[in-house]
């Protein structure tokens, strides 16, 4: 939500910047300066959201996710070979189902909100890419505790 909130932000700076007719009706300004206030709500709550669910988290003993963007990268190949062998039951089928059905979304010409419709086209686009990069992270990150807690960090199964 945050990143989304920053994005809608960013969507709303520059029409303020670069648009200087109407958009479907509505004046520029009015356009820019709604997407900057809905953007600054969506990433205030979000991180609400993200603090309470943290400490949730926490107050249930449920694993945080650990490593930073580089080694999660990493750790996805591992985290798909272990969940398609069922070594690593905290990522069922369907999620990685859903992934690849978001991928094929991503890139087929076809949209449910199309392109032509001038910044509203791509924030269908840009919700999915935000969905599909944290819950991939999340895994991983998730993944990597689990191996982390085994013992196996990045060796491919063997103890280091």
């Amino acid at each position: 939500m945050v990143f989304f909130g920053g994005l809608l932000a960013l969507i709303g700076l520059a029409t303020l910047v670069f648009r200087d007719g109407e958009v479907a009706g509505v004046p520029a300004v009015g356009v820019g300066v709604g997407f900057l206030l809905v953007g600054a709500a969506v990433a205030g709550l979000g991180v609400v959201r993200r603090k309470r669910l943290r400490r949730r988290r926490r107050e249930r003993g449920e694993p945080e996710p650990i490593g930073d963007v580089f080694e999660r990268a990493r750790a996805l190949p591992r985290l798909v070979r272990a969940a398609r062998r069922g070594d690593y039951p905290g990522l069922p089928k369907s999620r990685m189902a859903l992934w690849g059905l978001a991928v094929v979304y991503l890139v087929s010409p076809i949209d449910v909100l199309p392109e032509l419709l001038p910044i509203i086209g791509v924030a269908d686009d840009a919700g999915v890419a935000v969905w599909l990069l944290t819950s991939v992270s999340t895994a991983t990150g998730l993944y990597l505790r689990h191996e982390r807690d085994r013992g196996t960090l990045g060796s491919g199964g063997a103890s280091r």
